[in-house]
C-alpha cells in the first residue's frame, strides 16, 4: 500500500541519477500527452467514419482558432509550472501555497473571458480564413460548444501543470487516462448513436475533459502535507501573479504567435480545397502523436530544471539536459523511422478515401526528419523555461513560424502556380514547417550554449 501511494506522491527531482529521474518522470507524461491527442484523434476517426470526409475537414478547420483563443491557458499554465517547481525544489511552502491558489483563481477569470469572447468571434474568424461553405456551419458550431465549455479544460491542463511541478506526473496521467475512455465513449454515443454529427464530438470531449479536472483537484485538495489551499491563498496577491505572469505572458504569446500563423497558413490550405484540408487534419492528427514524446520530454526537463534551480543545483541541470536531450533525440528517431514504413496503415484508420491516404502519406514525407529536430528544440527549450527564461523561446518561436514559415509557404505556393494548381502546390504548407523546425533546432543550441538561462531563477529569493 505505502508504494502505490509513493507513485502518487510528489516527487523530488534534485535527487538520483538525472537521466533515470528525467526518464521516469517523463514516461506517465509521454502516455498522458499521447492519450490527451487522443482526444482529437477518436474525433477525427469518428466523425471521418461516421460522418464523412467533410466532417473531419471541419473538425481540422477549428483548430487554428481554438488554439488562438487558448493562448491564455498556455500562459498560466506555463507560470505556474515554473513557480511551483521552484518553490518546491526550494522547500518554501508559503510561496508554494500562494501559488497554486492564484493559479485557480486566474484560471476562473481567463476562462470567463473565453466563454465570453469565443462564442462572438468564432464564425467571423472562420469566414475571414475562407473556411469553405461546406463546412463552416460545422465548423461554427463545433467551436461554440468548445468555448461554452472551456472550463474543464482549462482547469485539467493548469491543475496537471501544477501535479507535475510538484513532481507528481501519475495522477495526472490516471485522470487523463479516465476521461480518455469517456470521451470515446460519448464520441460513439453522439455521434454513431444519436447522429449528433460534428456538435456531438465537442459535447464529449467538454463533459469528459471537466471530469478530469475535478479529479485533478480532489487530488489537490488531499496533498496538504506540501501546501496550504484555503480561501486566504485563492485570494489575487499582486507580487505572485506579477511573477506567474511575467513567466507564463513569453509562453502565452509564443502560442499565440504560432497559432496565428497557423491560422494564416490554414487560410493558404482552405484555398486548396476540401481534399487538402482533410489531408492536412489527417497529417496533424498523426503528427500530434509523433510530437509527443518531443513535449513529453521538453516538459520533463522543465520541472527537472526548475526544482534543481530551486535546489541551487546547476551543474544538475546541466547533465539532465544533455541526458534529456540524448534520450529524445533517440525516441524521436525511431519515431520517425515507424511512421516512414507504417504510415499508410495510420493514414487508412481516418478514412477509406485511397487518394487521400496517398496525398496525406506524401506529405508526412516531407516532415518526417523535423521530428528528430523538434526533440532538441522541446528539450532545450524546456531548459530554458525550468531555469525562468520564457523569453528567448518565445523569440525563436516568432522567428521560425513568422518570419520563416509564413513567407515560406506563401513563397513556394505562389511559384509553383500552374493549370494544374491555380493556387500552387499544397507542399508548400509542409515544406515551410519543415524549414522552422530544422531552424528552431540550430536557434536553440545556439541560445542554450550562450548560457543566459542559467541567471534566470527566482526561487529562494
Amino acid at each position: 500500500m505505502s508504494k502505490i501511494k509513493e507513485l502518487f506522491s510528489p516527487k523530488d527531482l534534485t535527487q538520483g541519477t538525472p537521466w533515470k529521474r528525467i526518464t521516469e518522470f517523463a514516461i506517465p507524461m509521454l502516455i498522458g500527452n499521447i492519450a490527451q491527442q487522443f482526444y482529437n484523434t477518436a474525433d477525427s476517426i469518428i466523425v471521418g467514419r461516421y460522418v464523412g470526409d467533410n466532417a473531419l475537414a471541419s473538425v481540422g478547420s477549428a483548430a487554428p482558432i481554438l488554439n488562438l483563443l487558448l493562448v491564455l491557458f498556455v500562459g498560466i499554465a506555463v507560470g505556474a509550472g515554473i513557480m511551483v517547481a521552484q518553490y518546491f525544489g526550494a522547500k518554501d511552502r508559503g510561496k508554494l501555497s500562494h501559488t497554486i491558489g492564484i493559479c485557480i483563481t486566474l484560471t476562473a477569470i481567463a476562462s470567463g473571458v473565453i466563454m465570453i469572447v469565443g462564442p462572438i468571434v468564432t464564425r467571423p474568424l472562420l469566414s475571414f480564413l475562407n473556411t469553405p461553405d461546406t463546412i463552416i456551419d460545422w465548423c461554427t458550431r463545433y467551436l461554440i460548444i468548445y468555448f461554452v465549455g472551456i472550463g474543464g479544460l482549462a482547469y485539467y491542463n493548469i491543475l496537471a501543470g501544477v501535479l507535475r511541478g510538484l513532481g507528481d506526473s501519475l495522477s495526472a496521467l490516471i485522470f487523463l487516462l479516465v476521461s480518455t475512455a469517456l470521451n470515446v465513449v460519448l464520441d460513439l454515443l453522439f455521434v454513431a448513436k444519436l447522429g449528433m454529427g460534428v456538435p456531438g464530438v465537442a459535447l464529449a470531449t467538454v463533459i469528459a475533459q471537466g471530469i478530469s479536472a475535478v479529479l485533478c483537484m480532489v487530488k489537490l485538495l488531499k496533498m496538504k502535507e506540501n501546501f496550504d489551499l484555503n480561501w486566504k491563498m485563492l485570494k489575487l496577491n499582486k507580487e505572485y501573479s506579477y511573477k506567474l505572469i511575467k513567466l507564463g505572458l513569453p509562453s502565452g504569446l509564443t502560442q499565440a504567435i504560432f497559432s496565428l500563423a497557423m491560422i494564416v497558413v490554414q487560410s493558404l490550405t482552405n484555398s486548396f480545397g476540401e481534399m487538402v484540408i482533410a489531408c492536412n487534419v489527417i497529417v496533424m492528427r498523426v503528427d500530434g502523436f509523433a510530437m509527443m514524446p518531443n513535449f513529453s520530454f521538453g516538459s520533463a526537463l522543465t520541472t527537472f530544471t526548475g526544482q534543481n534551480i530551486g535546489a541551487k543545483k546547476i551543474d544538475r541541470v546541466e547533465k539532465g539536459a544533455k541526458d534529456g536531450t540524448l534520450i529524445a533525440v533517440g525516441v524521436a528517431t525511431t519515431i520517425t523511422l515507424l511512421i516512414l514504413i507504417f504510415g499508410k496503415h495510420l493514414m487508412g484508420i481516418f478514412t477509406d478515401t485511397k487518394d487521400l491516404v496517398n496525398l496525406s502519406m506524401h506529405m508526412m514525407r516531407i516532415l518526417a526528419v523535423g521530428y528528430i529536430a523538434m526533440a532538441v528544440t522541446q528539450s532545450l527549450s524546456g531548459v530554458m523555461r525550468g531555469a525562468g527564461d520564457t523569453i528567448t523561446p518565445m523569440w525563436i518561436s516568432l522567428i521560425t513560424t513568422v518570419v520563416l514559415r509564413v513567407p515560406i509557404a506563401y513563397g513556394i505556393a505562389y511559384f509553383t502556380r500552374s493549370a494544374a494548381y491555380p493556387t500552387g502546390r499544397p507542399e508548400s504548407v509542409f515544406i515551410s514547417l519543415l524549414v522552422s523546425w530544422v531552424m528552431g533546432a540550430v536557434i536553440n543550441i545556439f541560445f542554450y550554449r550562450k548560457g543566459n538561462w542559467r541567471r534566470k531563477g527566482f526561487a529562494g529569493e
